[in-house]
């Protein structure tokens, strides 16, 4: 028993570490879809930050498990009990959560991308990470808009100019593609005026592209989330057994009168 709580322990030694660089990572990419997310939403932020806390925690807690699990020191296993399912019931309500809100998350995400194409301008620095991830992303997935190209003619500098630019990044043309941000100039628009009919981009709006990408690794994230929860289970009913068998020796020690 004492052998498998000592595997568990590195196990969740490692899945702290985990989730921790997970955390960590989400705060510190700037050039991907999470970056777009993460520069726009405070919810999804809030979440990186939970992140790193329970993958800190989850350490911690491997640690003082595996302390209490060699001392045999009760309230310990019984601390490392009750955060395990703490924890765990946690990631149970963050699951319902997300399932039951996900047609309100996916508005959220569609109003995050409609605000960030129709301010987005080349000129301005102070959004040029958010700009950078959302060029990348458009790229990367062979897109225009969240819902379709439509919706960059809500760009106040595109409409500025009778739409006769578009952007580089939603371009299927590999010179456009050098350059990747900003806008480019349409070839020979008729009447000075054009619409993004006119643009020589990708029709496939990038939620199509999400979603399609979310299908593909939805097997490999739920079980990512089935393994955690097994340990996690696991944890708790070795730290239980672990207990009672300290509490019998104990009482197997007390001399007889």
């Amino acid at each position: 028993l004492h052998k498998t709580m000592y595997v568990l322990f590195l196990l969740f030694q490692i899945l702290g570490a985990v989730i921790l660089g997970f955390g960590i990572w989400i705060l510190a990419d700037k050039t991907s879809f999470i970056a777009v997310l993460q520069m726009s939403s405070p919810s999804l932020k809030t979440g990186a930050y939970i992140l790193v806390g329970v993958g800190a925690l989850t350490m911690l807690m491997g640690f003082l498990g595996c302390l209490g699990a060699v001392n045999e020191i009760r309230c310990l296993l019984g601390l490392y009990f009750t955060c395990l399912m703490i924890i765990l019931l946690a990631q149970i309500a963050a699951a319902l959560v997300i399932y039951f809100q996900k047609e309100s998350l996916k508005d959220e995400l569609s109003d995050i991308v409609a605000d960030l194409i129709e301010d987005y301008d080349p000129s301005d620095e102070d959004k040029r990470n958010l700009r950078d991830a959302w060029d990348y992303v458009q790229i990367q997935i062979s897109c225009c808009g969240w819902t379709g190209a439509k919706e960059w003619e809500s760009n106040e500098i595109l409409r500025n100019k009778s739409n006769t630019e578009y952007p580089c990044s939603c371009s299927n043309r590999s010179k456009d593609l050098e350059e990747g941000r900003g806008f480019c100039n349409l070839e020979d628009p008729v009447n000075g005026t054009a619409t993004y009919a006119d643009w020589p981009v990708h029709e496939q709006g990038c939620m199509d592209g999400v979603e399609q990408w979310l299908k593909d690794n939805l097997g490999i994230i739920l079980g990512v989330c089935t393994g955690v929860a097994v340990i996690e289970l696991l944890g708790m009913i070795l730290s239980i057994s672990l207990c009672k068998n300290i509490h019998s020796e104990d009482y197997t020690k007390v001399p007889k009168s």
